[in-house]
């Protein structure tokens, strides 16, 4: 049985859901400002209370919204987890969008990782009318 636990999570089981899927280490100062500043987080939890999956929202909360590091671990994979979690991130913005509006949920994927998004009513771009994501590292 897979429950999800709404704004709780640590830091701890933050960095332990990044290494376990090979994601940049970061400093706890950036894992606390990355948590403190989302919308709204939502973690996973096993049947022994154990984390296996993540995923929270950042962004203005009335324009646009990215999901932020939908996280499942390896052997949670393929079990319904991401999906859980996405369905979830999904509701929670379309419960704080203006009635008669629309909001803009965007997120960047994984290499690969197209196909469980585009489940999820999500367009890869670049389509026709919107050009490709882009970004940029500054280190």
């Amino acid at each position: 049985m897979i429950s999800l636990v709404e704004q709780d999570i640590t830091i701890e089981e933050y960095a332990f859901l990044r290494q376990q899927v090979g994601w940049k280490k970061l400093s706890h100062s950036q894992m606390e400002q990355a948590i403190a500043n989302s919308l709204f987080v939502v973690k996973a939890v096993d049947h022994d209370n154990r984390v296996i999956g993540m995923g929270r929202i950042v962004g203005d909360g009335a324009v646009i919204c990215y999901i932020q590091d939908l996280i499942v671990i390896p052997e949670a994979q393929t079990k319904g987890v991401g999906s859980k979690i996405i369905d979830r991130l999904i509701e929670y913005v379309d419960s704080i969008r203006e009635e008669g509006t629309a909001m803009m949920l965007c997120l960047m994927c994984a290499k690969g990782r197209e196909p469980f998004y585009e489940k999820h009513n999500f367009v890869a771009r670049p389509t026709s009318d919107l050009g490709p994501g882009m970004i940029q590292y500054l280190t």
